[in-house]
């Protein structure tokens, strides 16, 4: 190399721009805003809803201990085959021996364990246990389903929406009960009178509605306050077991048959809503209940599913 040649020197500039990275974030930001549009969208909806609603949905998802489907998958093989070489079928052949009478005569003559004693003797009373509570279990879900309908009727029912001042339903030992009250000033009957006006017939028909679709039966009680009736010959008790007997008219020509009707009663003055003021204008009611326990059928009739 010459001595005298130039040396040259070359600087590079560093560019100011990141360079490249992809759209991977741009999916991941989508996937986020996303999920929280879901996720506030699920806050107003809950928000929104009354406590017998989310009562009502909590029902509907809450498992039930009998299974509906009618699959393989939903009994208790859980949906395989039983081929004749398969062990569910050596099992289930071996059950078959044991509890056919040729082999229970054959075993009369063995001695039976004590705990095999016990174990069959509280069989069949663990699955009656487990029965009865499943049914119970169903008719509470059924019973919460009419009182939510009744409600969500009066609220999408203008005629009944004005009406649900006179209505209480609320859940007891007996069932669910529905009571029709009077208002100060908006009555159910006229004073001493045992027929309702249209209003209380409007909303019996309504409770005809929702009881129709469950097989319990009813019962019927009248009450009035504790005021007194001009006649003497026609006390507060014959007053609230009239009105009791026109309440039961009119769910009957509404659809509901004569073996739903278990009682039609009259309490007069002697179960006050408002024990307070037995005076006041809200003692004045009807009460229907829905039984918790289905009506007494001939036999060969069944329940309506």
């Amino acid at each position: 190399m010459a001595r005298d040649q130039a040396v040259v020197i070359k600087k590079v500039k560093k560019g100011g721009d990141h360079g490249h990275h992809g759209g991977a974030w741009k999916v991941a930001y989508a996937d986020f805003v996303t999920a929280m549009m879901a996720f506030f969208l699920l806050m107003w909806l809950i928000n929104t809803t009354t406590p017998e609603q989310k009562r009502g949905i909590a029902d509907y998802f809450a498992p039930a201990s009998v299974s509906p489907s009618t699959s393989g998958s939903g009994s208790i093989l859980a949906g395989t085959a039983l081929g004749e070489d398969s062990d569910q079928s050596r099992g289930s052949s071996a059950v078959i021996e044991r509890l056919s009478p040729e082999s229970r005569r054959e075993t009369s003559d063995q001695q039976i364990s004590p705990d095999a004693a016990s174990s069959a003797t509280e069989a069949p009373e663990v699955t009656e246990n487990a029965l009865a509570g499943a049914l119970a279990r169903r008719e509470e879900a059924e019973l919460a389903s009419a009182e939510l309908s009744l409600r969500q009727s009066m609220q999408d029912m203008p005629e009944l929406a004005e009406l649900s001042r006179h209505v209480i339903i609320d859940q007891t030992p007996e069932g669910l009960r529905i009571q029709l009250i009077d208002q100060e000033g908006r009555p159910m009957f006229q004073a001493g009178a045992a027929e309702p006006n249209e209003r209380a017939v409007v909303l019996l028909r309504a409770v005809a509605d929702i009881a129709m679709r469950l097989p319990n039966r009813l019962s019927i009680s009248g009450h009035t306050d504790a005021g007194q009736q001009p006649d003497s010959r026609y006390s507060n008790w014959e007053l609230s077991a009239d009105r009791a007997n026109a309440a039961r008219r009119i769910l009957q020509r509404s659809g509901i048959t004569n073996d739903r009707i278990y009682e039609v009663r009259g309490k007069g003055g002697s179960e006050p809503l408002f024990p307070d003021d037995p005076y006041m204008a809200g003692n004045r009611r009807l009460s229907i209940v829905l039984l918790r326990e289905a009506p007494v059928l001939p036999a060969g009739h069944a329940l309506p599913q």
